[in-house]
């Protein structure tokens, strides 16, 4: 077994672990490969290896996808539809974008979560959307998922394919460049994906498997404080715990656990490799506080190409509330789509810990408890005062001039 040629002679800085090398050799040469901080690498098998160099040739660090900006285009909003608002992290936009894209003859892939672990599938009725809807904070398993795309591509279906950045630049790789006008592709502004250890820590703590967790948990419709919900076997009562009192949230906000390659992210910038992006609309009570909706969800969508451009229009007003934003001033608020993630110069500190201590231990050395002003802001004076008193004013200068 050897670490494949191409991550620069095992450098684990330069894989993602998007799978793209393992499903296109045709050997089954390749396997993914745990390691001792939770992340998934390629491993050769000498045995079966042939060196015909078509991993290599995938290889998104060593032939970077191109990447699209050519008719980008900001909106920001959320979905008409209640229920779905609710069962979406944010704003629901991609369940709206799903609806448009998918008339018939479809399929759609996304992440499905089974209690900790999150795998890559398809879906071929709307009617069972809600698995891939809510964040997963976890890498998520591709399997076969781009060799399936193909499958379907080649028939003649028309392919919904959301996930990472990266995940979306190794089908596009996979692909190379076919079949794409039946093709729609969705990703996430992505903060980098944390080591599944810790959750993995939290579940031995707990004393059962974890059968439910959700870490953007709408708590009575408050979307911005992320609370994190979770169901366990080993208890009847569910647990939940918002942002600011979160030890998951402290410890991967401040990159300490995130995948070597996160903090070299090729897709950082604002030129994209999918046709739509999708996010949180973070900054929404500074700059567009009519699209706030109440502490309830809103989205950021970005039109990357003119086929991501007429599908999003083709949604406002219809199953979307919303509307255009100023891509400049979007982009200030989406770190993640303009810079990599600093590497914490305590990482390696925090990594051994993680591998040596138990739950309880990690979180008292490592978690960053809420500062007063903080608690003030939040729980005291509270988002919700905070945009209807920014928009009372503004709808008064309005209504001066």
């Amino acid at each position: 077994m050897r670490i494949p040629d191409f991550q620069l002679d095992g450098n684990k800085s330069t894989c993602c672990g998007c799978e793209a090398c393992v499903q296109k050799c045709p050997h089954s040469a390749i396997s993914m490969i745990r390691d001792d901080e939770g992340f998934y690498y390629p491993i050769i098998d000498n045995e079966k290896c042939v060196d015909c160099g078509l991993c290599s040739q995938i290889c998104q660090y060593q032939h970077p996808v191109s990447k699209s900006h050519e008719t980008q285009v900001a909106y920001g909003g959320y979905i008409m539809d209640e229920k779905v608002l609710n069962e979406s992290t944010s704003g629901g936009a991609f369940t709206a974008i799903v609806d448009e894209w998918c008339d018939e003859n479809y399929v759609i892939f996304g992440a499905v979560a089974n209690g900790i672990k999150v795998k890559h599938s398809f879906i071929t009725d709307k009617s069972q959307l809600a698995a891939f809807r809510r964040s997963k904070y976890s890498q998520s398993a591709i399997g076969d998922s781009y060799n399936e795309a193909l499958s379907f591509l080649k028939s003649g279906k028309k392919v919904l394919f959301s996930g990472t950045p990266c995940q979306i630049a190794a089908l596009k790789s996979f692909l190379k460049d076919r079949y794409f006008e039946n093709l729609l592709t969705v990703e996430v502004v992505c903060e980098g994906v944390p080591s599944p250890l810790f959750i993995e820590k939290l579940e031995n703590k707990l004393g059962g498997n974890i059968t439910t967790l959700d870490y953007r948990y709408k708590d009575n419709d408050r979307w911005d404080f992320q609370v994190m919900y979770l169901e366990n076997t080993n208890s009847s009562k569910p647990l939940k715990r918002d942002r600011w009192f979160n030890p998951f949230w402290s410890i991967w906000l401040n990159h300490l656990m995130s995948r070597p390659s996160c903090y070299n992210c090729l897709y950082t910038t604002n030129a994209r490799v999918a046709d739509i992006t999708l996010g949180d609309l973070w900054g929404v009570h500074r700059y567009c506080p009519d699209l706030y909706n109440d502490d309830k969800g809103a989205s950021l969508i970005v039109a990357n190409t003119e086929h991501g451009r007429l599908l999003v229009e083709s949604i406002m007003g219809k199953t979307f509330e919303g509307r255009e934003l100023d891509f400049s001033t979007a982009l200030k608020y989406q770190g993640p789509m303009r810079k990599s993630i600093p590497i914490n110069p305590d990482r390696s500190a925090f990594m051994k810990d993680l591998l040596s201590m138990d739950y309880d231990s990690i979180c008292k050395k490592w978690a960053k408890r809420p500062s007063l002003k903080l608690i003030i802001s939040k729980y005291l004076w509270g988002t919700n005062r905070q945009v209807v008193r920014r928009w009372k004013m503004k709808q008064k200068l309005i209504r001066l001039k």
